[in-house]
């Protein structure tokens, strides 16, 4: 994870500039981009996100957002999966998704990469949940566990055949190590 130097600005202000790539988060007056996803962190991302959406676009349950920026809080955060159960969805009049969510993800799930910092990572999940986040995955692939937040609750560390809560509605059971097996893509 880089940090950018700048002088502090504003929400505002930060909004207001350009997309860099990868992207950019603003926290407590600093810019910080994320790094550039690799293949371990691509392939969860994108599995795990695909997966989700098989089981509630269709009866509009939620859905699963990849590295969409979601601002609330004096934050802008960009989680590699942003989950929002479909109530919670803004459309335009039309029928499209809107580009802009000022709102918190229902569920964030994030994926550590080598380059980032845990701490600030976790700090994005907590951000997430004291504004009304229900579910927060913390992802670490170096030691195949993953690191569940719920509202109020002690962080509980998962692993192997342990099953992951999802949100409620969400017909999806599955382990730890179900998902840590989607990085074996060979043979």
């Amino acid at each position: 994870m880089t940090t950018t130097t700048t002088p502090q600005i504003t929400l505002e202000e930060f909004l207001k500039l350009p997309e860099s790539k990868p992207a950019s988060e603003y926290i407590q007056g600093e810019i910080i981009q994320k790094p550039m996803p690799k293949g371990r962190h691509s392939r969860l991302q994108t599995k795990l996100s695909t997966t989700i959406n098989q089981i509630t676009e269709e009866k509009k349950i939620a859905y699963a957002f990849s590295e969409l920026r979601c601002t609330f809080g004096s934050r802008s955060i960009v989680p590699d999966i942003a989950v929002f159960k479909w109530q919670n969805i803004s459309f335009t009049p039309t029928g499209e998704v809107v580009d802009n969510f000022n709102i918190h993800p229902d569920w964030t799930i994030e994926i550590l990469s080598p380059e980032q910092k845990p701490n600030k990572v976790i700090g994005n999940i907590l951000h997430c949940l004291n504004y009304g986040c229900q579910l927060g995955w913390f992802i670490d692939p170096d030691d195949t566990t993953i690191l569940i937040f719920l509202p109020e609750k002690q962080p509980e560390l998962l692993q192997e055949n342990d099953i992951l809560p999802v949100l409620p509605g969400v017909e999806l059971q599955i382990t730890v190590g179900q998902i840590f097996n989607w990085l074996k893509m060979a043979g």
